[in-house]
């Protein structure tokens, strides 16, 4: 006997497949950050890079994607979100043949730059079309940003799998061809599932555009080139002040402008400024523990990157379960505003635990319980404080509101880390081979992220307004608990 679907359910199972894209773009966006580490030593060696040369197959991704965040936002209110999601979906595979097919240096890293502004285009858009599709269902629109949410930690797990798989058993170009079939799926299924948004009449302001993209992107170089050359050293401080007087321009502008690339005034929506700095903050805490762990691992306990990958599985896992069974629950309870600030304190408990590694240590005892501790504050924090970005502007700037709070995020990561970096290699962390000097390091890279994460806390306390969570849902909660 044959079965129809109802238009209801035809529309429902429509909306879960965007859902499905949107989180396959971020797992995306935040995997191809990650899957390129363990690939490095063999493109070194095929290509030709010099070692300080070799950290740029990330940092043109990175530079990138930051520096064009903002844009990508404004252009798809501009022009549809849709259209500019499969633009960017269409970039990032022109990019990854471009990085695949690479035979020298300057190639790889042209294509790692188009990958990046693809992403750049991606991730604001992804977000726009989560607001548009479940915005109107508030318990709706918090399920669907924690598995959106819960596919970054998945995405930054499987790079390092993948990497370590695809660069022993294949070769280094295939992390990048990897992308081919994930774009080619989104590509064909967008147009049937994705809405065709709404699009605003004007003109692009080419001159924000411009000074924007440019300032962030020289932010951006001079955060994370500064490691190897050095925060006072000239090249970092002049890019560094060029980047800022442009950023500076670019508000000067915006506010002369009739129809500006970002409205000024959108900064006095009630939580949004709040919002967007404890998204700057997570980011600032979080990637530094990552990336200190991730080392610790390897070069301190011994175990090789594809196994170090593998034991940070419990805490991608934590994070995932956290995002989507458990923080809906307690923001229906007790609000955005009480989730984002426990979220940063407990992350922020959850990394002094983790400063206490030891040069003798193990995954077991050292790693894993304070790991445990700070993914759950990580995802008691991200979900309500990202939400709270989204909602707080109107809608016909969602894709800025979602162009300006990604843009938050990558640039507290990269500034996080980069500070964090500084203050390990102080303490000893560039000292490999010796395991007391590095632990020392690491240490205390991990107590200045806990400090981050703990001024994160005290700035939600205190800038953040609270919301009266939903009555009926909040019941509903209480009788399924």
């Amino acid at each position: 006997m044959s079965s129809t679907s109802s238009p209801a359910e035809t529309s429902s199972s429509r909306r879960w497949l965007a859902l499905g894209l949107i989180a396959a773009a971020q797992f995306m966006v935040i995997m191809d950050t990650s899957i390129i580490g363990v690939a490095l030593p063999e493109m070194q060696a095929d290509l030709g890079f010099t070692p300080e040369g070799l950290s740029w197959v990330f940092n043109a991704y990175v530079v990138a994607f930051g520096g064009l965040l903002l844009l990508g936002g404004r252009l798809s209110d501009l022009f549809g979100a849709r259209r500019v999601f499969s633009i960017g979906w269409g970039l990032l595979a022109v990019g990854s043949l471009m990085a695949g097919f690479a035979d020298g240096v300057a190639v790889e890293l042209a294509g790692r730059a188009v990958q990046g502004a693809g992403s750049a285009l991606i991730a604001p858009a992804a977000l726009t079309l989560l607001f548009t599709i479940f915005g109107s269902t508030p318990k709706e629109l918090t399920k669907a940003l924690a598995l959106y949410g819960a596919a970054a930690p998945a995405g930054g797990t499987a790079g390092v799998f993948l990497g370590g798989v695809l660069t022993e058993y294949a070769s280094w170009p295939w992390i990048f061809f990897i992308n081919l079939p994930l774009a080619a799926v989104v590509l064909l299924l967008t147009p049937s599932v994705m809405p065709k948004g709404m699009t605003r009449p004007g003109s692009l302001d080419l001159a924000g555009a411009i000074t924007v993209t440019a300032g962030l992107a020289a932010v951006v170089f001079a955060i994370v080139r500064s490691p190897q050359v050095g925060w006072v050293s000239a090249p970092t401080l002049v890019t560094g002040v060029v980047g800022l007087a442009l950023l500076a321009l670019f508000v000067v502008l915006q506010a002369r402008r009739r129809e500006p690339l970002m409205r000024l005034g959108i900064f006095q929506a009630p939580n949004l400024a709040a919002a967007n700095l404890a998204q700057f903050m997570l980011g600032a805490a979080w990637i530094p523990m990552f990336f200190f762990v991730n080392l610790y691992l390897q070069q301190v306990v011994g175990l090789g990157a594809f196994a170090s990958g593998a034991a940070l599985l419990p805490l991608t896992v934590t994070i995932m379960i956290g995002m989507v069974g458990v923080a809906p629950r307690l923001i229906a309870r007790f609000g955005p505003k009480a989730m984002t600030v426990s979220g940063l304190a407990t992350l922020s408990v959850g990394l002094v635990w983790l400063s206490f590694i030891q040069p003798d240590g193990s995954f077991a005892r050292d790693v894993l319980p304070a790991s445990l501790v700070a993914a759950a504050g990580m995802a008691m924090a991200f979900i309500p404080s990202l939400g709270l970005a989204l909602t707080s502007a109107a809608p016909e700037e969602g894709g800025l509101a979602s162009g300006i709070v990604s843009t938050s995020y990558q640039i507290g990561s990269a500034l996080g880390l980069a500070l964090m970096t500084a203050v390990a290699s102080a303490f000893g962390a560039d000292r490999v081979g010796d395991a007391v000097s590095q632990t020392d390091g690491f240490s205390a890279g991990l107590l200045g992220a806990a400090g981050i994460a703990a001024l994160g806390a005290l700035l939600a306390a205190a800038r953040l307004r609270p919301q009266v969570p939903d009555t009926a849902t909040q019941e509903k909660s209480k009788a399924v608990a």
